[in-house]
């Protein structure tokens, strides 16, 4: 299962993941972009589903959980991608946007590891990569609610990660510095953020991600090969913050 599978590097996990040969859940809040992506990985040959959902409500999790494990079987991987950003001073965040952020990108969390962690337990094997942010490590002007959110993810990793160990499910965040999606490209636009190039003069590698290089590390913390890394905080950041 991916969250925030319809676009942005959520789409990028999803199709590494079924390049892999994996079956794939597609869940995105856009129902249709949903369906485009999981209708592109079943022309590459991947078994998967699309699924509608907001992850900030209980009852729609739960639906689409359910729909998920009669599509496709019990949930082995999760991966949490979907998220909302804002941008304003912290003491003009009022609380109706700090609920917002806080619902979708850490509730939302919350919420489809505690749906899907019995399928994992029950199975005696799981993997969960959260996709937090750099913001959640370090901090960021005027996202005091999204910086927030984001380091409740990496703590909320970490706390599963500890309690669910010897049940043979590992738990780990990769929190992104700036990576070329379309949620970054509207930030620059609204001039929100700085210009791609003046991001990537900041960058010890020199450019900025890709949504490819963070799906490689988050296919390869999904793997056998990554069955002793649980609890970590994996920066793939070209250098820019270590």
């Amino acid at each position: 299962m991916v969250t925030g599978g319809g676009s942005g590097i959520g789409l990028a996990v999803c199709r590494h993941l079924g390049g892999r040969g994996h079956r794939v859940a597609v869940l995105d809040v856009d129902g249709a972009a949903a369906e485009r992506a999981a209708d592109g990985l079943r022309g590459d040959g991947v078994e998967a589903l699309a699924c509608a959902v907001d992850v900030s409500h209980q009852s729609a999790v739960d639906h689409a959980l359910a729909a998920v494990r009669a599509g496709l079987g019990a949930v082995e991987i999760m991966v949490t991608s979907a998220g909302i950003a804002e941008f304003s001073s912290f003491t003009d965040i009022g609380l109706d946007a700090w609920n917002r952020i806080i619902a979708v990108n850490l509730t939302g969390t919350f919420l489809c590891l505690q749906a899907a962690i019995p399928d994992m337990v029950s199975g005696g094997w799981g993997r969960i990569v959260t996709i937090a942010s750099s913001a959640g490590q370090i901090g960021s002007p005027r996202q005091g609610h999204y910086a927030a959110s984001k380091g409740g993810v990496i703590a909320l990793t970490k706390t599963v990660a500890r309690e669910y160990a010897a049940h043979g499910i590992t738990a780990n965040s990769i929190p992104p510095f700036f990576v070329d999606t379309p949620m970054s490209r509207a930030a620059e636009a609204a001039r929100d953020i700085p210009s791609a190039p003046e991001v990537a003069a900041r960058v010890p590698r020199g450019r900025l991600g890709t949504v490819d290089d963070i799906a490689a590390a988050c296919a390869f913390l999904c793997s056998d090969e990554a069955s002793y890394i649980t609890g970590q905080v994996i920066g793939v950041n070209g250098g820019a913050v270590v």
